[in-house]
């Protein structure tokens, strides 16, 4: 029997195939990219994550009757997962950022993703690069489109923060240096090896040819607050903001163009994940970036943002989202009620604002967990495991 559900996922499935079609035959996707090699060029590119949320660990696909009822909201909201994902490659659209010569950015178009934004600029002699993706092989599309512009080598690697689907395929792009802030280094040291293990087991289908991962991903030069470096004659500021998405967060920053890369302590129609997350720290760490008074604003995901009112709108509606998920947990938290109570009580206070963001419900309930754990008093997070992340799961999903 068809229900309503069934066939919003088929047309999600027909629109998808279509996606797929279009983005195969979309020609010169980087055709914006018209500038004269040693102008300084600066290119935003985005790549992309499904929201896995039908595969057992092993990646086989779940029937339907099987999924969790979070599993079964995330599917409905979403219509299909990763592997549909991976059917409808995504084009590339380059526009420009304002008015500052040479920077565009250039958002994927697709339908069930989390859009992984990462930042280039190409000098007269190397390519600088902000935030890679989540293995090797994955990281071939944002090499052809860098390849589309320059074939000059990809100098510098800067990861904004840890988090694996983030950095392990940096060594897809043969960089000279790596470059993160100390307290980033410290968390690969601390948690870089559990992590990786913990979102393998989430995302199996996202970390294509995942033997191509030579170990994890460590830094060649390390900053305590910040460091500059010029590409010709663009300036380019490595600044750690502050505690917020993690306890390393660091954004880029070019002052003369006025843009700023804010790695994911910014998300634009997508959720913040918040599993690291220090949430009384971020709303000060966001004024810094406020602080700035930046004019074109990229964020850990979604589109970029062009003039100081969208750049606001980005910044305040994730700081909306954090205060409002925060609030909603610490009092349920401190009242004395469980882990499961503070959940429902937050999905119910959050779906109807922010429930069309991507991926919400796949962040929600390890935000949910670390806003609980800081509401009680603790400062440090705690380290995402394979096996943690089944207990959890497993204490969501018992009756109240």
């Amino acid at each position: 029997m068809s229900t309503p559900a069934t066939n919003v996922n088929r047309a999600a499935l027909v629109a998808l195939a279509s996606l797929a079609v279009m983005a195969q035959a979309s020609p010169a996707r980087a055709g914006a990219f018209n500038m004269a090699e040693g102008e300084g060029q600066i290119i935003v590119a985005s790549s992309f994550s499904g929201a896995n949320q039908s595969f057992d660990l092993d990646g086989k696909l779940r029937s339907t009757n099987r999924f969790s009822k979070f599993e079964t909201t995330a599917l409905l909201q979403y219509g299909f997962t990763d592997w549909l994902t991976l059917i409808a490659k995504p084009s590339f659209v380059a526009t420009s950022l304002g008015g500052a010569p040479g920077v565009y950015s250039a958002i994927g178009n697709g339908a069930i993703e989390t859009r992984s934004s990462s930042m280039f600029i190409v000098n007269d002699a190397d390519v600088f690069l902000v935030d890679t993706n989540i293995t090797p092989e994955a990281t071939r599309r944002l090499v052809n489109d860098i390849r589309t512009v320059t074939d000059k080598p990809i100098k510098y690697v800067v990861l904004t923060h840890y988090h694996a689907v983030r950095v392990l395929g940096a060594s897809g792009y043969e960089p000279q240096h790596i470059i993160c802030s100390e307290a980033t280094r410290e968390m690969i040291v601390e948690r870089g090896a559990q992590d990786y293990k913990s979102e393998l087991q989430r995302f199996p289908r996202l970390f294509q040819a995942a033997e191509t991962i030579p170990g994890l991903t460590w830094p060649t030069i390390t900053f305590k607050d910040r460091m500059s470096i010029w590409l010709g004659k663009v300036q380019v500021d490595i600044i750690h903001a502050g505690r917020g998405h993690t306890k390393g967060d660091t954004i880029v920053w070019l002052p003369e163009e006025r843009v700023l890369f804010s790695g994911d302590l910014v998300e634009y129609g997508a959720t913040p994940y918040c599993g690291d997350a220090h949430y009384k720290d971020w709303p000060a760490t966001l004024q810094k970036l406020r602080d700035l008074h930046p004019e074109a604003l990229v964020p850990g995901r979604g589109d970029a943002l062009v003039g100081e009112q969208a750049v606001e709108e980005g910044i305040a509606g994730t700081q909306a989202f954090l205060s409002d998920l925060y609030k909603a947990v610490s009092a349920n938290a401190t009242g004395g009620q469980s882990l499961k109570e503070a959940y429902d009580k937050a999905m119910a206070a959050l779906q109807p604002r922010y429930g069309n963001w991507v991926i919400f419900e796949h962040c929600m309930p390890f935000n949910v967990s670390r806003a609980y754990d800081e509401a009680k008093g603790l400062d440090h997070p705690r380290i995402w495991t394979a096996e943690r992340d089944i207990e959890m799961w497993g204490a969501l999903e018992k009756s109240a």
